[in-house]
């Protein structure tokens, strides 16, 4: 099955990799005034889901009321209503979100704790404008570029972490999101492994910025 986008409601800035992204999807979904950031490149989603207090009306007419999915439910966000509506109505198994990482700081931090909390449902990410973001729980490998900058935000408490590929290596270590983090790492070649025992930690992977 091809990826799923998910958009959410941030600030965002399309850059020509993104629309491709967007463009070759399998399935494209809109977190409610996520829709309003497809409008403007002119792709209607799927699906819009949320509590809709965000959508712009000329979008949503724009988009028709069929692929409008009301989810009124205030004990969670848009984007984890629209995670669920991917995973267990659509049947996703990679899910790339966009547009999740900027603006109100509490929006962002809880976005990006949905990334664990969905990753046991199948492959999940987010992108912005300089990296992927990964949830890790156990083991992963990650291709990227001699001297990428590598950061490790364990969720809460991770008991014992271990890399490859990286300049400062861990190997066992405890990493908190109270004490110490693993900021700012540089991968030594072109992959990297995480292992995580006990806990979840979201690996940043820097890319290069594309010319605007």
């Amino acid at each position: 099955m091809r990826e799923t986008v998910v958009v959410a409601n941030a600030p965002w800035r399309w850059r020509p990799s993104f629309v491709a992204l967007v463009r070759r999807a399998g399935l494209v979904l809109a977190a409610d005034g996520g829709a309003n950031h497809l409008a403007r490149i002119g792709v209607r989603p799927a699906a819009v889901v949320g509590d809709l207090d965000s959508i712009l009306p000329e979008v949503r007419r724009w988009i028709g009321e069929e692929r409008i999915v009301a989810r009124a439910d205030q004990e969670s966000t848009d984007l984890h209503k629209t995670l669920a509506y991917a995973f267990d109505e659509r049947g996703a198994r990679r899910v790339t979100i966009l547009a999740g990482a900027a603006g109100r700081l509490d929006h962002a931090v809880e976005n990006l704790a949905l990334l664990a909390r969905w990753a046991a449902h199948g492959e999940v990410e987010m992108r912005d404008e300089r990296h992927r973001i990964v949830p890790v729980a156990g083991s992963r490998r990650f291709r990227t570029a001699p001297g990428a900058q590598v950061s490790l935000l364990p969720l809460g408490r991770c008991r014992r972490v271990w890399t490859s590929g990286l300049r400062w290596r861990l190997d066992g270590e405890a990493l908190d999101l109270a004490g110490r983090t693993g900021m700012s790492n540089v991968a030594t070649g072109s992959r990297i492994g995480v292992r995580v025992e006990g806990g979840s930690l979201l690996v940043f992977l820097s890319e290069p910025v594309p010319e605007a």
